[in-house]
């Protein structure tokens, strides 16, 4: 049961990925991006429910920019999840732009890429990050720089706050959580971490019974006389809180 369950899914999911490359590839050009944010709004939607996941939003998302959304991180779905709660620019790992398929739309959605190991492309990023919020645009990063396990939050790292400060322009704390239906615990299925394979995630994500992604949007905040090292330690703490929520 649980292996032609995750099977249909993985046929609908490679259905929709193959829409989402149609209509980026020919529909997009003549798009305004006000147009293309609304159809990739909607196709993330759809895309949760190819895989069997309903979604439930808490607290109030930006109706604009310009905001920085910070968020936990937990699985390849995070993207997707947040997307389909409220279409935002996400902050990428440079390899992800050269991913087959996954790379085009994710750079159709918005995506901005930075290469992690360098000083010098991390100062890039900050100074294009600042450009996007002068242009009120609502961008998202993951602070902890890779998957945590969903039990506990790692580190935050201060750096690409940097261009909030620049820009003078509010952060949103935002706390990401799978739940199990059934149950109403937390579910584990989605979470990507260590040594596990992506192909090995998304199949336990396919097989799982229904899952509820919750997104939980804090209140906006500005520095307030912080430094962005001890900012990001209380934006941990906040999206620590916001997580744990419903």
């Amino acid at each position: 049961m649980k292996a032609l369950r995750a099977i249909w899914r993985m046929l609908r999911l490679l259905g929709h990925l193959l829409k989402g490359l149609w209509v980026v590839t020919l529909q997009f050009p003549r798009l305004t991006p006000e147009q293309q944010y609304i159809r990739v709004q909607a196709w993330s939607q759809q895309m949760l429910a190819c895989v069997g996941i309903s979604l439930r939003v808490q607290g109030q998302p930006p109706v604009g920019g310009p905001v920085m959304l910070v968020a936990n991180h937990i699985s390849w779905l995070d993207i997707p999840v947040m997307h389909a709660a409220r279409h935002c620019c996400f902050i990428s790992k440079s390899d992800v732009q050269g991913w087959p398929l996954i790379g085009t739309l994710a750079t159709a959605a918005g995506t901005l890429y930075i290469e992690r190991s360098s000083r010098r492309d991390a100062m890039r990023m900050v100074r294009t990050m600042q450009e996007a919020l002068e242009r009120h645009e609502v961008l998202a990063v993951f602070p902890e720089g890779t998957t945590g396990d969903g039990r506990t939050m790692l580190p935050f790292h201060a750096n690409l706050l940097q261009a909030a400060v620049v820009a003078n322009a509010p952060v949103q704390p935002v706390g990401l959580r799978f739940v199990d239906l059934a149950s109403g615990t937390t579910s584990f299925a989605p979470s990507y971490i260590g040594d596990e394979t992506l192909l090995g995630s998304i199949w336990r994500t396919l097989s799982a019974p229904a899952i509820e992604a919750v997104v939980t949007y804090g209140e906006p905040e500005t520095p307030q006389g912080r430094d962005r090292r001890a900012w990001a330690l209380h934006l941990q703490a906040v999206v620590d809180g916001l997580r744990q929520q419903g």
